[in-house]
């Protein structure tokens, strides 16, 4: 007798465990037409879930594979989950389509039964009951229908959604069928990798600047700037469409992508954006991402977006849209105002790259719903202009010069001196110290600009700061220089002619990687001149080479009875300098 009461208590005692876990094991077939947890208690949320559940293509065809991931949003976890393919047709009653694969072992397949019949791995559940953020399926499509996939999504014991659905994914059409897509409103979902494809319906006609600040919300750089005779013009515009939404127009010159990203601050991260890059096809596609920061953005579904026009030509990647979702995938407390990132850049393999050029910014937080104009820089204000200016002018010019003189114009002046100091010698150590003091000046504003080190300017940081250092060294060891009569004069002699040609070197490969980074030219003209200014120098070192060489023979002594030639050289060398010089700085200013 207590023997049997020990085994009822002991059924009891396992069958209530069984029933408060709520099933933490995934063993729920029994509610795959349901899709309710047996909790023993109501307890489904009638609020939008928190989650979301992404394909990784739009449409299939029978046989073909389709990736599935259900995704939590950020700070939201997941105990268990129960995921579907349904007939997209309301009239059709539950039907399980298709098969699914696991990837992890955080998952399980189900046998569902309906009709009679059981549908071998129709559903998806969880092996535990273990904090989930994300997890990933593969579905096998069935010769069906459009299908949708649907799942529910338990968070705690008390708390559950049932009505997690992706987007419709569409049977493709084919010869033989009858279906036909209203190529005009497409919405899709799209995968992390783009590989599914918004059908391009046409090239968006009529992006241009037109109406900013009248019938629509414009950004654009340069300012003012009109993508529809610009090629180089980069530009977002958003016009309010009452109940329908926003249409958005983008336009912008890109090997890969365009996007147009909102944030609470000036720092890339937690922010929402839309992208138009380019497919494994190199068809351009819209997608919907949240950045986290430094990685790669998180694809969210499209959600409510229509009208979707793309195009690529000649280099400029295009696209425009009408969306009513929310402009914030996360709840934000920021009043509809944004900071603006527009950043553009490569993709390889349906996937976005790192942008390369620093992303253009507004100057202050817009609400996109609201007509008005702005304008937006890449962080590069005055300060990074000034930078390049003094960079230019002291490496370029100030050093350039200095270096000349002491090498082939100690003849000016004669044996006049200046404090006791030859006038060449003085002229030198001048334009040296204009030099150091600019390099100094310009790397102090470039580090108040940036607040520290730039992430995104590849080497050229690097060898600015070799150039900074080395140009501090130089001066330090001028300062000790031997006599003139010491028998160890020609080892300083040498090692300060090395470390000039060192330091001109780095100066200019810093140079040409400084103007990369700020020039936003189709024939990048500015690094054109910079080339054609070295060649100058160097063709200019040449001839003074071979005129130092001829110095004393019948044709030197001719040509100083009439003309003083060192004099004649150095005016047409600083006028051919100031001539490229100029150019440059006006580089600069329009970058």
């Amino acid at each position: 007798m207590r023997r049997h009461t020990c085994f009822v208590l002991a059924f009891i005692t396992i069958t209530f465990l069984v029933y408060v876990s709520g099933y933490s094991d995934g063993k729920v077939s029994m509610a795959c037409g349901s899709m309710l947890p047996k909790h023993g208690a109501s307890s489904e949320q009638t609020t939008d879930p928190p989650y979301q559940i992404i394909a990784s293509s739009s449409s299939f065809n029978p046989g073909d594979i389709i990736q599935v991931t259900l995704r939590s949003n950020p700070g939201i976890d997941f105990k268990g989950f129960l995921l579907e393919a349904r007939s997209a047709d309301a009239s059709t009653s539950v039907t399980f389509l298709g098969t699914f694969s696991i990837t992890s072992s955080k998952a399980q397949l189900l046998d569902c039964h309906g009709d009679g019949i059981t549908y071998r791995k129709s559903a998806v559940s969880q092996t535990s009951a273990i904090k989930k953020s994300e997890i990933i399926v593969n579905w096998t499509a069935s010769d069906t229908g459009n299908i949708q996939f649907r799942a529910a999504v338990v968070q705690t014991f008390s708390k559950f959604w049932t009505q997690v659905k992706s987007q419709i994914i569409e049977r493709s059409v084919t010869s033989d069928s009858p279906t036909t897509i209203n190529t005009s409103t497409i919405v899709t979902s799209v995968s992390p990798t783009m590989t599914t494809l918004l059908q391009t319906v046409t090239q968006p006609q009529g992006i241009s600047s037109d109406g900013c600040g009248t019938t629509k919300f414009c950004f654009n750089n340069p300012a003012r700037c009109n993508p529809a005779s610009d090629g180089n013009c980069f530009f977002m515009s958003s016009t309010p469409l009452g109940k329908q939404g926003l249409q958005f127009e983008m336009s912008g010159r890109a090997t890969g992508y365009i996007s147009i990203g909102f944030s609470d601050d000036k720092i890339m991260g937690n922010d929402d954006n839309y992208i138009c890059g380019k497919d494994n096809s190199g068809n351009v596609q819209v997608q919907r991402a949240y950045s986290t920061g430094k990685e790669l953005p998180r694809t969210e579904q499209l959600g409510e977006v229509n009208n979707v026009h793309t195009a690529d030509v000649n280099g400029v990647i295009q696209c425009s849209f009408i969306t009513r979702n929310n402009i914030s995938i996360v709840q934000r407390a920021s009043n509809n105002l944004y900071y603006l990132f527009f950043a553009y850049g490569p993709s390889a393999g349906g996937q976005i790259r790192k942008h390369p050029e620093i992303p253009f910014i507004s100057e202050e937080k817009v609400d996109v719903s609201v007509i008005q104009s702005a304008s937006g820089n890449n962080g590069r204000s005055i300060l990074t202009k000034v930078h390049g200016a003094l960079m230019l002018i002291a490496w370029m010019t100030t050093g350039n010069i200095g270096m000349i003189i002491a090498k082939f114009f100690r003849s000016i002046g004669g044996s006049r001196k200046i404090l006791g100091k030859d006038i060449w010698f003085q002229l030198h150590s001048f334009l040296m110290v204009l030099t150091v003091a600019a390099t100094i000046i310009g790397f102090v504003l470039i580090f108040v600009k940036e607040k520290g080190w730039s992430s995104n300017a590849g080497a050229h940081p690097a060898l600015g700061c070799i150039v900074m250092g080395l140009a501090l060294i130089q001066p330090t060891v001028a300062m000790c220089r031997p006599t003139p009569n010491d028998k160890r004069r020609y080892i300083f002699n040498w090692f300060h002619a090395f470390m000039a040609l060192v330091i001109k070197c780095l100066a200019v490969a810093t140079l040409f990687l400084g103007f990369n980074l700020i020039n936003v030219t189709a024939n990048r003209w500015p690094e054109k001149v910079l080339g054609g200014l070295v060649g100058w120098e160097a063709l200019l070192y040449i001839m003074l080479s071979v005129y130092c060489y001829t110095k004393g023979n019948a044709l030197y002594v001719n040509l100083r009875n009439k003309v003083e030639p060192d004099l004649l050289i150095l005016i047409v060398y600083l006028c051919g300098n100031l001539a490229f010089l100029i150019a440059l700085l006006v580089g600069i200013g329009q970058s």
